[in-house]
C-alpha cells in the first residue's frame, strides 16, 4: 500500500471539506426572492393578440400532449357576434389542475398558436384543493394597454390568416423597400 493509496480518498473528500468551510448564504424567502431562469417552468399563461382577442383556439393538442392528464379544454365556435379568437373556434372552458400538472412544459410544445406558455410565478401552494384548479380567467393574460376585452370584432385584419402573418410584416416592408431601391437605380 502506497502513499497515493492513503491520498485518495482524502483527495475524494476535497469537495465535502470545500464546503464545509464557505459560508452559506441565507435568503429570506417570503420577503426575498431569488431569481428564476428566463426559460423557468413556472405557472401557465393563455397570451392574447394585441388587439386582446384570445390565441387559444380550443384544439386541445394540450390536452392530448398532457403525460398527467391535467388540462381540461371545452372548444366552441366562433360567431362574427361574439369572437373571441381570430380562428373559427376559441376555449369555451379551460382548466389546468395544478394537483396532477408536473410542469414539464409538453403542453406549450403542443400548442400551434403558442397561445400557452409558462411564467416564472412559482407560487402554487395552497390549503384547498379547488383553488388548485385553475380557470381560464385565472390563465389568461392580463388586458393591457390597447386591448379591448373580448368579444369583439378582429381588429388586426380581416381574416384568421392576417393574425398569424403579423410577425412578418416588418421583414416584408423591410424587403420590399430594399427591392423598390434597387429598382430604381
Amino acid at each position: 500500500m502506497g502513499l497515493t493509496d492513503f491520498l485518495n480518498p482524502v483527495k475524494g473528500f476535497g469537495v465535502s471539506f470545500h464546503q464545509m468551510f464557505q459560508k452559506s448564504e441565507t435568503v429570506q424567502y417570503p420577503e426575498v426572492k431569488r431569481p428564476t431562469a428566463p426559460r423557468f417552468h413556472g405557472r401557465h399563461q393563455l397570451n392574447r393578440w394585441p388587439d386582446g382577442l384570445e390565441k387559444c383556439i380550443g384544439c386541445e393538442l394540450c390536452a392530448w400532449a398532457c403525460p398527467a392528464d391535467a388540462i381540461y379544454v371545452e372548444g366552441a365556435d366562433n360567431s362574427e357576434e361574439e369572437r373571441y379568437s381570430p380562428g373559427e373556434r376559441y376555449g369555451r372552458v379551460y382548466q389546468i389542475n395544478y394537483l396532477r400538472c408536473i410542469l414539464c412544459g409538453l403542453c406549450i410544445e403542443a400548442c400551434p398558436t403558442r397561445a400557452l406558455t409558462m411564467t416564472n410565478e412559482y407560487e402554487l401552494a395552497d390549503d384547498s384543493r379547488e383553488s388548485l384548479i385553475y380557470t381560464k380567467d385565472m390563465l389568461l393574460a392580463p388586458l393591457r394597454e390597447g386591448m379591448e376585452a373580448p368579444p369583439h370584432a378582429m381588429r388586426l385584419g380581416e381574416t384568421e390568416e392576417d393574425y398569424y402573418r403579423l410577425g412578418l410584416q416588418p421583414e416584408e416592408s423591410a424587403h420590399g423597400a430594399s427591392s423598390e431601391g434597387s429598382e430604381h437605380q
